[in-house]
């Protein structure tokens, strides 16, 4: 990618955070980069275009923001080590893996939209499958791994849509309380005893 094609995508996505769908107007993009609507249109091929690439942009990053963690920390550490491992990844800020502004307009402008709809489907099974994945170590079946996996990503959803959302340090803390619960290597719950199904 071009450093100017960056720069109109990652503007796209603070304007998508602050505005939401609505604010994703290319006159109000170019002034805000002071860029001309020529660098646009050698970039994109119109407002349709920019939507499609804006949407594939956000879905990358986010599915590899995941997968890095994830492989950063190492697939073999175990379930309840990679969690913790993410959990220290929720940071303030709308950095990391918790960026609620970005997740709330995504989900919004979901409920209209079925470019966008089909773009947060497979987000969210991008997300739910790498979850799945670490907990499969930790349970039974890949049933219950999904199960699992269900429970932390429910909470980083549903803290991105109370009113007001969750502040990051507010979710980590939650994840924090949850972490014992998540069995070790030998199937045991921190506590020492195994986990409820």
């Amino acid at each position: 990618m071009s450093t100017a094609r960056d720069r109109w995508l990652n503007e796209g996505l603070k304007v998508l955070a602050e505005e939401g769908a609505a604010g994703i107007r290319i006159d109000r993009i170019a002034a805000r980069l002071n860029l001309s609507k020529g660098s646009f249109h050698h970039h994109f091929d119109g407002a349709e275009g920019y939507k499609k690439a804006l949407l594939a942009h956000f879905e990358r990053l986010s599915v590899e923001t995941l997968e890095n963690a994830i492989a950063d920390i190492g697939e073999s550490a175990g379930a309840r080590a990679i969690l913790a491992g993410l959990t220290k990844l929720v940071r303030p800020g709308g950095t990391g893996l918790y960026r609620p502004d970005l997740d709330i307009a995504l989900r919004a402008w979901a409920t209209w939209d079925a470019d966008v709809r089909a773009v947060q489907t497979r987000l969210d099974e991008a997300r739910l499958s790498a979850l799945q994945r670490v907990w499969r170590s930790a349970v039974a079946s890949d049933e219950e791994a999904r199960t699992a996996a269900l429970l932390p990503y429910l909470l980083a959803v549903g803290a991105t849509v109370v009113f007001p959302p969750v502040d990051a340090d507010q979710l980590r803390d939650l994840y924090e309380i949850l972490l014992p619960l998540v069995p070790d290597g030998s199937g045991q719950a921190g506590n020492g005893t195994t986990p409820p199904p």
